[in-house]
C-alpha cells in the first residue's frame, strides 16, 4: 500500500541535524586553504583551468562536490583582479539605487527587518540597460560562469539583486533559499520528499563583494554542512534550529572582487554591519538551472539589444565573451512556440547563446 504520510515538523530531529554539522571536511585538493570550515580558492592559481579540458572538469567537479557533500559553500579569492571593473559597476548600481529611492522609496528585503539597507531587484537587467559596456566587462568574469556551470551545468539562467547594507544594518534570520526556501513551513510540507531533495539542484547562490568586507561588516553567515539535512526546508522555521545556527555559524571575510558561492539549502543569513563606515555593497547572484523557474522575470531581449552592439568593443577574450553571453542570453530553447519556431536539423531550435557565439566565431 502506498505511504500517504506527509512531511511534518514532527519529523524534525535536532540531534541528527547537529551530528551533520559536526562533520569535519579535509581541505579539497585544489583549494588554497580552509577558513572557518569554508574552502577558499585562489583564482590566480587556477586560471589555467578555466579553458575547456580535463583541468576545468576537475575544478568544476570539486566545486560541485563541495556544494553537495562538503561544507556547502566555497569562496574564490581574487576573482576580479581589475578593481576598476567593480568600481565602475558600483557607480552604476549606486545611481540605480538612488533613482529608485527617489521614485518609489526603494526595494523591500526578505528575511530581514526593515531599516538600514537598500535593495535593487533585477540588477542584471537594470545594469545592462543603464550601462552596457560596464555590464559587459563585469559579467565577462569567467569565474562567475565557471562556478555556475559547476553546479547547474551549461545554459544556466542568471539573475542578480544588489544588497546595500549601511553601518548599523541589522542581520537577517537564518533561512534556506528559493524555491522551497521562499515558502512558509506549511506550504513546503505539502511538497513530497523528492521535491525537497531536488529543489537545491535547480539554483545556485552567489555573491560578489564590491568593497572589502571584514567580519565586522557582516559578510554572509553560513552553517557548513547544513545543506545535507533533508528536512531543512521545514527545519529553518523552527526556533531550536535557528538557535543552533546562531551558535555555530561561520563567516569568511571578503576583499573587493572576491566571490562567495553556496548551495541554496545551506542555512545562511546576511550578517550585521557593526562598522561605523563600511557601506557593504554586494551583488547577489541567484543562478537557475535551464530546467527550473528563475526567481525573477528578466527581459533578455532588451538586454541583448543593449549588449550586442558593445560585444566586440570592450576588448574581451574568447573566454570572457563566452562568460558574458552565458549571463546575458537565453541558453535553453524551451518553452517555445513550435509552430513559429520549429526545430530544424535537430530536436531543438538554435538558442540566442548559440547564435551569438556563432556570430562571434
Amino acid at each position: 500500500m502506498m505511504n500517504t504520510d506527509r512531511l511534518s515538523p514532527a519529523d524534525l530531529d535536532l540531534e541528527a541535524f547537529k551530528a551533520l554539522i559536526d562533520t569535519e571536511q579535509p581541505k579539497p585538493v585544489l583549494a588554497d586553504r580552509v577558513e572557518r570550515g569554508i574552502p577558499v580558492y585562489e583564482a590566480a592559481a587556477l586560471a589555467d583551468r578555466l579553458e575547456d579540458g580535463p583541468g576545468r572538469a576537475e575544478m568544476l567537479d570539486e566545486w560541485a562536490d563541495c556544494l553537495m557533500n562538503g561544507a556547502g559553500a566555497f569562496a574564490i579569492a581574487g576573482a576580479t583582479p581589475d578593481g576598476s571593473v567593480i568600481d565602475e559597476a558600483s557607480a552604476v548600481l549606486f545611481d540605480l539605487i538612488a533613482a529608485e529611492k527617489a521614485g518609489t522609496g526603494g526595494g523591500g528585503d526578505h528575511f530581514a527587518a526593515a531599516g538600514l539597507n537598500d535593495r535593487l531587484w533585477n540588477s542584471l537587467k537594470k545594469h545592462a540597460l543603464a550601462a552596457p559596456e560596464s555590464f559587459a566587462r563585469y559579467y565577462a568574469n569567467p569565474w562567475i560562469a565557471a562556478a555556475s556551470e559547476a553546479w547547474l551545468g551549461p545554459r544556466f539562467q542568471m539573475t542578480a539583486q544588489v544588497n546595500l547594507v549601511h553601518p548599523g544594518g541589522q542581520p537577517q534570520t537564518a533561512h534556506r533559499d528559493y524555491h522551497l526556501g521562499f515558502m512558509s513551513q506549511g506550504q513546503a510540507a505539502k511538497f513530497p520528499m523528492h521535491a525537497h531533495l531536488l529543489t537545491a539542484a535547480l539554483t545556485l547562490q552567489g555573491a560578489i563583494a564590491h568593497v572589502d568586507i571584514p567580519i565586522e561588516a557582516g559578510p554572509t553567515k553560513l552553517l557548513p554542512h547544513s545543506q545535507k539535512y533533508e528536512l531543512g526546508y521545514l527545519a529553518y522555521h523552527e526556533q531550536a534550529f535557528k538557535d543552533v545556527f546562531e551558535e555555530r555559524f561561520v563567516q569568511v571575510a571578503l576583499n573587493k572582487g572576491d566571490l562567495l558561492w553556496f548551495n541554496p539549502a545551506t542555512f545562511h543569513a546576511a550578517g550585521e554591519n557593526r562598522t561605523p563606515d563600511v557601506e557593504r555593497l554586494v551583488n547577489l547572484f541567484q543562478v537557475s538551472s535551464a530546467f527550473g523557474r528563475p526567481m525573477e522575470t528578466v527581459d533578455r531581449s532588451a538586454m541583448l539589444a543593449a549588449i550586442e552592439p558593445v560585444l566586440t568593443k570592450v576588448g574581451l577574450s574568447a573566454l570572457e565573451q563566452r562568460a558574458l553571453v552565458a549571463s546575458t542570453a537565453e541558453g535553453y530553447a524551451f518553452p517555445l512556440n513550435l509552430d513559429t519556431n520549429p526545430p530544424v536539423g535537430g530536436l531543438a531550435p538554435q538558442t540566442d547563446q548559440e547564435r551569438l557565439l556563432a556570430e562571434l566565431g
